[in-house]
């Protein structure tokens, strides 16, 4: 045989005979096969198949098929499927078959694939298309599996929304204790802030107190030495004052002697004593002046500074 090429055929000694290589759609259906709990089903499904081109498998394809025609290929293959389906259907049960056709057709094209490999055919795909019943059978179970999921979904509603009042109540709950920690904090807050207020203003009025106790006393202090320096310039000037008045009462004795020079004995014993009372009276005076002031100067001098220590 050759494959895809071409070759020398003598005429009227070589015979010549073709086997397509395309891919053949295969429609394979069952009717009313009973399944492993007696429920008949019918089953309609697709399949590829094509001639596999290795050396040895094409040689067998060839023994089995040369001469046959397409149609003639696909009925052998397609009485070949119906019959591995019609074996699987016998084992499975309506459910499993409903429900999970992907699984059912790899099955049936795992069971299938050694039979049509040995007549060196391959199965590309397989898939079911249709699986259908003539007793209601597949309706009775679509509405128990639609019963079967509206009562999950009213069973999950239902839960849902006893979740969600769960929830929204412990959502409340923790909203409040929250609120409840947020208000003892500030609060607590609030409490701190007044007691350190508290303690800044007393702290203020203790350093304003102090402060103004040092300004009064500085002040008491500055008039100390204020009285204290007027008493002294006080005592100074009553030292001029009594100088010059010593001073003038000599004036008046030298004026004395020089306009009357003595014109008598007595009366010049009598000036001299009247001169020297007067004299020795001021002297007096002033003296006691003095040490009057000089009294009163440290007397305020002494209240002062014990108001200062105070």
């Amino acid at each position: 045989y050759v494959m895809g090429g071409w070759a020398w055929a003598w005429c009227l000694v070589t015979d010549v005979q073709r086997l397509s290589l395309e891919v053949m759609t295969l429609n394979p259906r069952c009717e009313s096969v009973e399944t492993s709990k007696g429920v008949p089903l019918t089953v309609t499904g697709v399949a590829q198949v094509k001639v596999m081109t290795e050396e040895g498998l094409l040689a067998q394809a060839c023994e089995q098929f040369i001469g046959r025609s397409i149609s003639e290929i696909e009925s052998v293959v397609l009485q070949t499927l119906e019959g591995h389906l019609r074996a699987i259907l016998g084992t499975l049960t309506v459910e499993e078959i409903y429900r999970d056709r992907d699984q059912f057709a790899q099955l049936v094209r795992e069971v299938a694939s050694p039979d049509v490999g040995r007549m060196g055919l391959e199965i590309v795909s397989f898939t079911i298309k249709d699986v259908y019943d003539n007793v209601d059978y597949l309706d009775s179970l679509g509405k128990t599996q639609t019963a079967a999921v509206k009562r999950d979904a009213d069973i999950g509603v239902a839960e849902a929304e006893r979740d969600a009042g769960i929830r929204e109540a412990e959502c409340e709950k923790s909203m409040m204790d929250i609120k409840f920690d947020a208000d003892t904090k500030v609060a607590d807050s609030q409490r701190q802030y007044e007691m350190l207020k508290a303690g800044y203003e007393a702290e203020v009025n203790t350093k304003k107190a102090e402060s103004e106790l040092a300004y009064s006393l500085q002040g008491a202090k500055e008039k100390q030495k204020i009285r204290s320096e007027e008493v002294q310039i006080e005592i100074v000037e009553r030292r001029k004052q009594i100088d010059v008045e010593a001073k003038e009462i000599e004036r008046k004795e030298r004026e004395l002697i020089a306009t009357i020079k003595r014109p008598a004995e007595a009366e010049s014993f009598k000036v001299e004593t009247l001169a020297d009372g007067q004299r020795m009276k001021t002297v007096l005076a002033a003296k006691g002046d003095a040490e009057k002031i000089r009294n009163v100067g440290g007397a305020e001098a002494s209240a002062i500074e014990a108001i200062g220590k105070a």
